[in-house]
């Protein structure tokens, strides 16, 4: 039977965010002796969020492990492993893990794997499912070598509901390593202005067909831009992208300027895991649904009947103009 850690870093408030409540669901699902191991600033308030789970947990607490750095970051994740002494460690696969634990699995002389989608026991042995080449192939692996870090993909998993309590922490003094850098602050965009939202309800995908020329023969960029943003804010949902329309900006064409590289969904780009997702002025073909691969509901907005999603990819398809329907629903939005 495997012994389980759970790494889990700690938000600024001490509480936890929701993908470290999704991997503890799939460590509680796999079984046996479950040890938990909170960094942060504080970790009390997230050990109390999971209290019910019954866990052993370990904690290295202070305000050098606050923010994300790799030299603590790993001295911390190091010092939780060995005590735990855990064979099988999971972690959510934050920007924060993932640059840290693969430095962590040599000190240990373990290995780690990424990008997990699943973890499941198969004849006692632990097998770890993910997407290889863009999430075109999927392969399930499973390893000897011990310790096993896996790094498991937000939204594989539903987040666990348990009772929160009063947890008992094991606190870990950890000599601080020196570091070079000082984190003077955090500097974001107003929530309004923010794009990219991973926990959004609905992804909302636009496509090159925006920035083309409409029915009066000229392009309407700037118009296009302003329906978008008034119905992200509206909304709340997520900005997605086709690569054809990302790309524009290299090519001398209007753009839209909320759109970057970042927002690209597809072969090459993001594949979010959102319940619902609108496509507008995209054709739907391969690279650019491999994308969509894990949204629950998929609809479509295109003037093209026989484009792509037209052909069993969206759940629903309206031929209509994406302008004339995001103006109507920005007015029942009341914006």
């Amino acid at each position: 039977m495997e012994k389980i850690l759970l790494l889990a870093h700690t938000e600024p408030d001490g509480s936890l965010a929701k993908a470290a409540f999704e991997v503890l669901s799939a460590a509680v699902a796999l079984g046996g002796e479950l040890t938990v191991g909170l960094t942060g600033g504080t970790a009390q308030a997230g050990a109390d969020q999971i209290a019910g789970s019954g866990a052993r947990f370990l904690t290295v607490e202070g305000e050098v492990f606050t923010h994300s750095r790799y030299a603590t970051d790993a001295a911390a994740a190091e010092a939780l492993c060995r005590a735990a002494g855990a064979t099988l460690i999971l972690a959510p696969a934050t920007s924060r893990w993932a640059r840290a634990l693969a430095g962590v699995a040599c000190r240990l002389g373990g290995r780690i794997d990424t990008h997990a989608t699943a973890i499941a026991m198969v004849n006692d042995v632990p097998a770890v499912t993910r997407w290889f080449y863009r999430q075109r192939m999927e392969g399930t692996l499973t390893r000897s070598q011990r310790p096993w870090i896996v790094l498991v993909e937000a939204g594989c998993y539903p987040a666990w509901e348990g009772a929160p309590g009063s947890a008992a922490l094991e606190r870990l003094p950890v000599e601080v390593p020196a570091t070079r850098t000082t984190v003077m602050g955090v500097q974001a965009p107003p929530a309004d202005e923010q794009t990219i939202r991973p926990d959004a309800r609905l992804l909302f995908v636009a496509g090159a067909g925006w920035t083309e020329k409409q029915s009066d023969g000229a392009t309407h960029a700037t118009a296009a831009e302003e329906l978008i943003l008034k119905f992200l804010r509206e909304a709340k949902a997520s900005l997605g992208g086709s690569k054809s329309l990302v790309d524009l900006s290299g090519e001398g064409q209007a753009v839209l300027k909320c759109m970057t590289h970042l927002n690209q969904i597809g072969q090459t780009g993001a594949t979010p895991r959102h319940p619902k997702g609108l496509s507008t002025c995209c054709h739907g073909e391969e690279p650019h649904v491999v994308g969509w691969r894990f949204i629950t509901e998929r609809r479509a907005v295109n003037l093209d009947a026989n484009c792509g999603w037209a052909r069993g990819k969206a759940d629903v398809l309206y031929v209509a103009d994406a302008f004339e329907v995001m103006r109507e629903v920005n007015r029942l939005l009341g914006v």
